[in-house]
Parts: structure tokens; sequence; C-alpha cells
């Protein structure tokens, strides 16, 4: 019987376009990947490469002042972008993987991020995510919609009813059918990425595979549910086609307004207008008070004393790091409700299977906003050790020719953020075990088939 089954179902035209289609999006999407992860390569090594030309022209053009040399000295802090960021982008195509700064006032610089076509950004990116996430589904409903009513229609469900005394086996196997041709076709593009996009096989990637297999089993027990209530193909392609938007479209638009409305950030341009007014404000402020700040800031340069008279390297860089601490009160405040709203986001998304699934994917391919948000810390805190390093020699006038500058190279930051795997896998395996407890009470209290 099962033999049969598989015959009958490749018989129609919609499995080899849904076939067609699947693998057409699939080389796509893996593609779309392929591109992504060599543009963000290409900028790794164009910034290692031109990195020691961009000190060694300085240095030459400036050698006599190393105050004035550090205001055009440029330092990179790189975030390595792994083969499987390229099958869940999230948030990578908009945030940069490299970050330059000066010694000057770091807000203004933290949040520069690359050039990239707006009409792109709108659109979105074609990734393996996006089309396990919101085109799978549709073709599962494609697939299942009539796998029921189909029967009942032509006639030959009550041949099936008569001839067999349990009739649902017969119904179980047309889906099992199905469920191991899209399962396959999912194995054969996961293969096809792992090899062009060289993911090695870690627990990241089988994590990422499971969570996948998951979310289409869902997809299909939902299928499952729907249709077993014995009504006409189209009220069950209706039915399905309107919880595709629900759950894969709506649902999550409302969720994202509701998390930007009940966390607004307006934080964000104060801080940018406070940390360059700040700055631009000690221009006309006394230097001994701004001086007087600065110390209280970085005690262990006190010694360096008061020089009011005239213009001084000491007296300017205490100026731009004013910028910073007087901004300080906006930029704790934007810090705070950015983890708000990201804590509100994964709460509620944990009764949202897409916005789970897209949650995880994004953290097992370290391209989500908390991984982010741990690049801007790595930042600040490289920033400041440049810092640390140069003022002493800047506020002594250390001529630049005492600094070996070879020593200087961009920095890789070490993604050691753990990911407790369990709590993103558990909300979409739940979701998975309700749907079957409620399709095995309907058959008990209610055996239509």
């Amino acid at each position: 019987m099962f033999w049969l089954l598989i015959k009958q179902f490749f018989r129609s035209k919609v499995v080899f376009l849904t076939l067609s289609i699947l693998l057409f999006l699939g080389g796509v999407s893996i593609m779309t990947g392929k591109q992504f992860l060599d543009q963000k390569n290409n900028a790794i090594a164009k910034t290692k490469e031109q990195y020691q030309k961009h000190i060694d022209n300085q240095v030459q053009l400036h050698k006599d002042d190393l105050g004035l040399l550090m205001y055009y000295l440029k330092f990179s802090l790189i975030n390595p972008v792994e083969p499987i960021a390229s099958i869940s982008i999230g948030l990578s195509d908009v945030n940069s993987n490299v970050q330059t700064v000066k010694i000057l006032n770091l807000e203004g610089q933290k949040y520069d991020t690359d050039l990239v076509n707006p009409m792109r950004l709108q659109v979105g990116n074609l990734d393996f995510s996006f089309l396990i996430i919101y085109l799978f589904p549709l073709i599962i409903i494609s697939l299942t919609f009539n796998v029921l009513s189909e029967e009942v229609e032509k006639g030959t469900w009550k041949i099936i009813r008569t001839q067999g005394r349990q009739p649902y086996q017969f119904l179980i196997m047309k889906y099992a059918v199905r469920v191991v041709f899209i399962f396959l076709i999912l194995a054969i593009l996961f293969l096809m990425a792992k090899v062009v996009l060289a993911i090695p096989l870690n627990k990241e990637f089988i994590y990422f595979i499971l969570i996948s297999y998951l979310y289409v089993l869902f997809w299909f027990l939902l299928c499952f549910l729907i249709t077993i209530f014995k009504k006409t193909s189209k009220v069950n392609a209706t039915t399905l086609l309107v919880s595709w938007l629900l759950i894969v479209v709506f649902i999550p638009m409302l969720i994202n307004d509701y998390v930007v409305n009940r966390y607004p950030i307006e934080e964000a341009y104060s801080l940018t207008v406070n940390q360059r007014d700040k700055y631009h404000q000690k221009w006309d402020t006394d230097k001994k008070e701004t001086l007087q700040k600065f110390y209280r800031h970085y005690p262990q340069f006190t010694k360096f004393g008061f020089k009011e008279n005239g213009f001084s390297w000491l007296w300017y860089y205490a100026m731009q790091q004013m910028g910073d601490d007087e901004s300080k009160e906006e930029k704790e405040a934007m810090q705070v409700k950015i983890r708000k709203r990201k804590e509100l986001s994964e709460g509620l998304a944990k009764f949202v299977p897409p916005l789970q699934v897209q949650l995880t994917m994004n953290s097992l391919a370290k391209t989500s906003l908390n991984h982010h948000i741990k690049f801007l810390e790595e930042t600040t805190k490289f920033h400041e050790n440049i810092r640390l390093y140069f003022y002493p020699k800047i506020f002594d006038n250390i001529s630049s020719s005492t600094i070996n500058w070879t020593d200087f190279k961009p920095e890789k930051i070490k993604n050691t953020m753990k990911i407790n795997v369990l709590s993103y896998l558990m909300p979409i395996a739940l979701s998975c075990t309700i749907l079957l407890f409620v399709i095995f009470f309907f058959f008990r209290i209610k055996p239509i088939i």
C-alpha cells in the first residue's frame, strides 16, 4: 500500500513543481549566503591589508607630533564571521563586523556601519532561514490541504472505509509520504549548503538542522489537524493560508510593533546630539574645569597637572573624553531599553514558532542582536585599552619613533557567548507535542474517519 501511495504521489505535477521550486530557491538562498560570506570576508581581508599601510602613512606624515598622529590614526577590531552565518544572516547585513575607531570620543564612532542599498534592506535577504521559515510552510500547505478532502470529493473515501477497519492508517501513510519527501528535500538542501558554504559539522549546525526539522514537523501537524475535519479542499486551503498569514506574518508584525512602542528609544537621537554638543561646548568652557573632570575619570593622570594657557593635547583629549562621559546617562538608558526589548521579544517569541525559530537560528549563527551588543561592548573595551596605552605617551610628548608600530594589528574578538540550546528548542518541541495531543484527543472523542 505504501509503495502505491508513493507512485500516486509522484504522478502529480504539483510534486515536480514543488521539487523544482524548492531546489531552485534553495540554490538561490545558498548563493545569497555565499555572496554575503564573501563580502564580509573581503572586508576583513582588506582591513588587514590596509591596516599597516594606514599606520605607516600616518606615522610618516605626523612623525614629529604624537598627539596629532593619534588624531588621525585608526585601529580595527574584527568580529569574525563563521560560515554558518551565511544561512541565517540575521542583523549582519545591517551591522558591520569590523569596527574602526580613533581614540577620540567613542559614541560617535561605535554605530558607524557599512553603506548598504536601502532598497535591498527593505526587500531583505533570501537566505536559507527565510526559505525554511516562510516558504517551506507554503509548500507543505500545497501538498497536504486536500489529502483527505480529495478522497472524499472523488468518492473513494467510502470505499477505503468499507475495506479497512482503520482507515486513518491510510491517511497517516499519505501524510508520511509527503513528510518523507519534504524531509529528503530539506536534507539535500542542507547537504548543498554544507558543501558550497564549507559549514563545519559542529554542534551549532546540528542544532540548526534539528530546529529546522522540528519547525517543518510543526507545520505538517498543523495541516494534519485542520484537514481531518473533513471540510472541502477550498475551505482547507483558505484556512491553512489564513493560518500561515497569522502565524508567520501578522502576529510577528504585531509583536514587533508592540515591543517598539513599549520601549521607544528616544535616547538614540539625544545620545548623538548630546555627545556632539558636550564635546563642542568644551571649546568655550574653562580648561581647568574640563581637566578636573578628566582627572576624576582617570586619577592616574593627575600628575600631568593643569596647562591653562595655549593649546595642549592633554586638554584636547580630555575634552574628547568628556563628550563620552557627559552623554553617559543617555547611553545607559538606551542600553537598558535595548536589553528590555530583547528580553520582551524573546519572551513573546516562545509562543510564536516562526519568531522562536528565527531567533534560535540567528543565535546559532552568531548573527543575533545579543552577539552584536557583545561586539559593541568589546569595541568599548578595545577603545579604552588604546586610550590607556597612548594617553601617557601623548601627555609626556613621547616621540612616535619610540613606538614599535608593527606590534599593532587588527584584533579579533572571541565569540564566547554560551547559548542554552534546550531553552530555544523546547518551545517548538512543545508546540509539536501539543498538536500531537490535540490530534490524538480529537480521534479519541470524535473518530470521524
